[in-house]
């Protein structure tokens, strides 16, 4: 007997002979294709398939195949297994179920560890909340900004908040460096800042910094601090402790907070934005609201 352990992301190198079993492991993330290929190496064989992975959502093979399982058809099985069992089981503590409760946001906390899919793909902020969140622009003053600077083909994107986190200012644009700085400091006066310092925005926060600069503050984005930023913002938008316009051209925020997706691996759960697509509104949102709360309670926006 031979176990060969493959990736799913190319599924026509799953193909082969004399197969006895498969696993699909996190299949709820794996291409449909992944499936069709696997399927065809048992034929032969007439070997089982086991599909496992956490929930994500419902527009998924692995969902629809899981229905089909439930509602009776021939050949399948279904089972589920949540935090509950778990505990039952000895291999979690309650005390772990309960704060991860707490640190994560709703649809995640209950599509990882209670088996619910959500409404909305996987979306961390939810898209009745993002909705909730939907008003008319402030006319006051900036009390904190978030700036997630441009990289390659992306934007540099500012983004103002008044004291009570409704979006009052918003800047988009693709400039040299030099004319970047400039713009940054003239948009956000002495307001207290948080700047994208991450590779590229190293010495452009030097650049704000200098004479007297001292209010803009760096933000380096690691694996776990992007978690935790957004982590944050989808706590705040789902208690609608924040506030923002409805989609335009001009202001973006709500259609990139709706395209937004989540993926869990081993280390934490990681925040991005479809292939293809831009989370700049979003992270300048993320480090705007961060900024805010760091100088003082947020009011709720009603």
């Amino acid at each position: 007997m031979q176990i060969v352990f493959k990736s799913g992301g190319k599924p026509d190198n799953l193909y082969g002979e004399d197969v006895y079993a498969v696993v699909l492991d996190e299949a709820t993330r794996m291409r449909e294709e992944a499936f069709f290929a696997v399927r065809t190496t048992v034929s032969y064989t007439g070997g089982l398939i086991r599909v496992i992975g956490n929930v994500k959502g419902r527009k998924n093979w692995a969902y629809r195949m899981a229905r089909k399982a439930e509602s009776g058809e021939k050949g399948l099985a279904h089972f589920v297994i949540t935090a509950h069992d778990a505990i039952e089981a000895g291999i979690l503590k309650q005390e772990e179920i309960d704060s991860a409760r707490r640190d994560l946001p709703e649809n995640i906390f209950n599509e990882l560890y209670m088996a619910v899919p959500g409404e909305d793909e996987g979306n961390p902020f939810r898209i009745e909340h993002i909705r909730a969140c939907i008003g008319p622009i402030s006319r006051k003053r900036p009390k904190a900004w978030g700036w997630d600077l441009a990289k390659s083909v992306d934007w540099t994107v500012g983004v103002g908040l008044d004291q009570g986190a409704r979006v009052c200012r918003f800047r988009r644009f693709q400039k040299p460096w030099l004319d970047t700085i400039r713009e940054i400091r003239e948009e956000t006066g002495k307001c207290r800042a948080y700047v994208d310092s991450t590779g590229v925005g190293d010495p452009v926060l030097e650049g704000l910094q200098e004479d007297g600069g001292s209010n803009f503050e760096g933000f380096k984005f690691t694996g776990l601090s992007k978690q935790q930023l957004l982590e944050g913002l989808a706590v705040g938008i789902q208690k609608v402790e924040i506030g923002f316009p409805e989609n335009s051209r001009e202001i973006p925020i709500q259609s990139e907070l709706e395209m937004m997706e989540y993926l869990y691996t081993r280390n934490g759960v990681k925040y991005s934005a479809p292939p293809g697509l831009h989370d700049d509104c979003v992270i300048g949102l993320g480090l705007g609201y961060h900024c805010l709360r760091s100088v003082k309670p947020v009011q709720i926006f009603t």
